[in-house]
């Protein structure tokens, strides 16, 4: 079974934010597979499912992105939930806008949602999805209002075209890590922060991409 959490702020207040992109990822992937997050499990809302033969639990914690980790918790307990089968999908202010990096392990490199995960399952050895909302400006300084600001602000128009795109790529990746593995998908989905955005097009197999 595979558990993939995508990280934000419950509310409609909330929905359209850069820190809610992970919950805008999570929702396309189970709209597109006629999955419902009808089922409320403990401190999240969850959708369920079969890919490719493999259990699938989706989840949007309730507890606001700071407590995210209390929600995961419960659902990699109830589940049994190893760290390489708990994958995250989070807003990443120093990635460019779309920028998609895949990797396991590592820091929370700041992010609360991800530092609260880490806390509550004990690990930080599971799988991250860390999507580009860059920095507010090239003026950007780490003054906590400034950081507060944009990532509870909407994406603007131009900005919502390039993210559509990206949660179209987000759900082929999360695919090919179901289906083929992470180094498969770290192979064909992960860019150097100068790349223009991924395309949701690019359909190569790993096979392809490694030779």
């Amino acid at each position: 079974m595979k558990l993939i959490v995508g990280l934000g702020n419950p509310g409609n207040q909330y929905a359209s934010n850069r820190h809610n992109v992970g919950f805008m990822c999570v929702a396309h992937f189970a709209k597109k597979r006629g999955w419902s997050f009808e089922k409320k499990e403990g401190l999240a809302r969850t959708a369920h499912g079969k890919l490719n033969g493999e259990e699938i639990v989706l989840a949007r914690p309730q507890t606001f992105m700071n407590a995210s980790g209390e929600a995961v918790k419960k659902l990699t307990v109830k589940y049994h939930i190893k760290p390489e089968d708990l994958m995250v999908i989070h807003d990443d202010m120093d990635l460019n806008l779309g920028i998609i990096r895949i990797r396991q392990g590592g820091s929370s490199a700041g992010h609360n949602g991800i530092e609260s995960i880490i806390y509550e399952f004990g690990t930080a050895n599971f799988i991250r999805l860390r999507i580009g909302v860059e920095h507010p400006s090239e003026a950007f300084t780490k003054r906590s209002t400034q950081v507060i600001g944009h990532v509870l602000g909407d994406f603007s128009d131009e900005e919502t075209g390039v993210i559509k795109e990206v949660i179209n790529e987000v759900d082929l990746a999360l695919t090919t890590i179901v289906s083929d593995g992470l180094d498969c998908a770290m192979n064909r989905f992960n860019k150097s922060n100068t790349s223009p955005p991924p395309r949701s097009n690019r359909l190569l197999e790993c096979d392809e991409v490694n030779g």
